[in-house]
């Protein structure tokens, strides 16, 4: 990729701190934004009749069981068609992996509204489900609220996922929210970062990875965050994928922290 001038640089760098800047106004400008576009639709769900055999849930795995509602399998065949086999797998991964570490804890909670939470946790990484403007995690969650609001889902329970998908990438959060919200980020940072995996008892985190391996899922998830950091850079404004384009990315003008206060428009 050839060089831009210093001149272009600097004009890039400028443009970005000037919208670095205004972080509330781009807020106000993503939502209106989400507000008059027509989000992508949440695709119906294959009929139970043509779902194959092969696409059929485990009663359990790892002693975690699955749960067998309606909705919870909906839900599974919706991530699944919607997916990669390595996103499917990660989410699967997430939703077992939080159970076995809360189950250990004597924590009660929700399982299927666990369960329906982790399988749709990442649409946001499906090219299908993402906007211009959102961060990868609310698209996700409007693409759940979308999804589960069709499914005829209680709004209440609805607005507990939302919350667990918006909030699972910030941990420091979520856990201190209730278990079925805690229980995402939890369960996908176990998959993500190895976070917490002494925990996982070595029989059980055999038997995970032999049902839904890991097929690659590195390399996937590092190709996703650059997609979004070249497809919408203002997006990961503030965001931890954006360190992950300053590395990758040549001229990843996104501004850091740093760069947005000392470009705020006051004289000290």
């Amino acid at each position: 990729m050839p060089d831009k001038s210093n001149d272009m640089k600097k004009v890039t760098r400028r443009t970005m701190l000037q919208r670095g800047a205004g972080v509330a106004a781009l807020g106000a400008a993503s939502a209106l934004a989400t507000t008059v576009s027509t989000p992508p639709a949440a695709a119906a769900p294959r009929d139970n009749a043509s779902h194959s055999r092969a696409d059929a849930l485990p009663a359990a795995v790892a002693g975690i069981g699955i749960p067998d509602s309606r909705l919870a399998r909906e839900a599974a065949a919706f991530a699944r068609n919607a997916s990669s086999e390595t996103l499917f797998n990660h989410v699967m991964r997430s939703y077992l992996f939080a159970c076995i570490l809360f189950d250990r804890r004597g924590i009660r909670y929700d399982r299927e509204l666990v369960f329906v939470s982790a399988v749709l946790h990442d649409l946001g990484m499906v090219e299908a489900y993402q906007t211009p403007t959102e961060r990868f995690e609310v698209d996700g969650a409007d693409a759940a609220q979308r999804f589960l609001e069709g499914q005829r889902m209680p709004a209440g329970r609805v607005a507990v996922v939302w919350d667990a998908i918006a909030l699972h990438t910030n941990a420091g959060i979520a856990t201190r929210k209730r278990p079925e919200i805690a229980m995402i980020s939890v369960g996908s940072r176990v998959d993500f970062t190895g976070y917490e995996l002494q925990k996982i008892p070595s029989d059980a985190l055999e038997e995970v990875l032999t049902v839904y391996p890991r097929k690659g899922f590195k390399q996937n998830a590092l190709n996703t965050m650059l997609s979004l950091c070249r497809t919408k850079p203002m997006a990961e404004l503030m965001h931890p994928f954006a360190e992950v384009g300053r590395r990758h990315i040549p001229d990843f003008a996104v501004p850091t922290v740093e760069d947005m206060l000392f470009a705020a428009p006051f004289a000290e």
